[in-house]
């Protein structure tokens, strides 16, 4: 398993890296079979340490968590108690209600742009219709059922997941609405 462990603007010692290893290494054995890599990120928010992790799994799945404390120290420790909340109940439910994949998660690449929000006055027309890319990325969509994206959306809390669903081969989408319930969406070809 590959960790990334850094700081935002704060040096991470040698025994908080060795900490955050062995108690990773704990929660992660329990839950998870085959983890891939962990991305850890330790920050500063005023008075408090910010921790957030990320973890992908073999699977496709990634599952993230964030704590904040005014010791670096708890806000791992607070961190990592999530991320074993968070792993125990998806396995559970995992074993429960859905079949057992024999291949990892199937993906396949998009791009993500970043466009810039324009502050525009009621009285002021834009130049152009066409919006300004400010960042582009390359993105992974991954072959999932409903149940597994919704899992995945919830994992990596996330408000939106664009997936292919397995059984019809398409793009949908699954999201949280306002209601706090989820949406999907399905499109379907009216030829």
């Amino acid at each position: 398993m590959r960790y990334q462990i850094s700081g935002k603007q704060i040096d991470i010692g040698e025994a908080l890296q060795n900490h955050v290893k062995s108690e990773l290494n704990e929660v992660l054995q329990k839950y998870s079979q085959r983890p891939t890599d962990a991305n850890i990120v330790f920050s500063r928010s005023a008075h408090e340490y910010v921790c957030e992790t990320t973890i992908h799994l073999s699977s496709g799945l990634n599952a993230a968590a964030k704590a904040h404390a005014t010791e670096i120290y708890a806000a791992f420790e607070a961190c990592a108690e999530k991320m074993d909340k968070q792993l125990r109940r998806y396995k559970r439910r995992l074993k429960d209600h859905h079949r057992e994949r024999s291949e990892p998660v199937e993906l396949f690449g998009a791009s993500s742009y970043i466009l810039a929000s324009q502050e525009q006055t009621d009285e002021t027309e834009p130049d152009s219709l066409q919006p300004i890319i400010v960042a582009e990325t390359e993105m992974h969509i991954p072959a999932l059922s409903v149940g597994e994206a919704v899992m995945q959306m919830e994992l990596a809390g996330a408000p939106v997941l664009v997936f292919r669903n397995e059984g019809k081969k398409e793009l949908n989408v699954v999201y949280r609405r306002d209601d706090g319930n989820i949406g999907w969406i399905d499109p379907r070809n009216l030829d």
